[in-house]
């Protein structure tokens, strides 16, 4: 269930990023560059993240601004987000485990100094300006740094299950 206060967003905000934390630390080395059938590493994924959590902050930015909002990104709609990933693993392809995952820790305290510094009605009180929907900025944030952080969890988990069957 969505959080629907400055407080839950917080504190889902902090057991997910924990969770994300522990598997990170967890994975092995030899498996954080090794890529899947989509073409995808753990590597990939992280920096994936830190990227859609810069998106969010920038959609915020622009919107209080008054500035137009690309959703999701200049040059792109909700229905490329497919072509849009893959552009990304592109731009990132010379990454590092170690800069992706600097990249994560990065964002994630950008978000969560916005989440703190935002009231409970910037947060909540209405739509988030520029978004062209009715989804609240918390919502946004949620989308932009929990819910990927359990969705990224959820990858590692398989990956290193699937790594240990073999």
């Amino acid at each position: 269930m969505a959080a629907t206060s400055k407080q839950q967003l917080l504190d889902l905000t902090a057991k997910e990023w924990q969770k994300l934390l522990k598997i990170l630390d967890e994975l092995p080395a030899i498996l954080r560059l090794q890529k899947d059938e989509d073409e995808t590493s753990p590597k990939d994924i992280i920096g994936h993240r830190a990227h859609w959590i810069e998106l969010y902050l920038g959609w915020f930015r622009d919107g209080r601004a008054g500035k137009e909002v690309y959703f999701p990104a200049k040059g792109y709609k909700w229905n490329e987000t497919k072509r849009y990933n893959a552009d990304l693993r592109q731009q990132q392809a010379g990454l590092t485990w170690d800069a992706a995952r600097s990249m994560l820790e990065s964002s994630n305290a950008e978000l969560l100094a916005l989440i703190e510094s935002l009231s409970e009605e910037e947060l909540y009180g209405g739509p988030m300006k520029g978004a062209n929907n009715n989804w609240t900025t918390g919502r946004w944030a949620e989308a932009a740094g929990p819910s990927h952080y359990r969705s990224a969890a959820k990858y590692l988990r398989q990956k290193m299950r699937a790594a240990t069957v073999k």
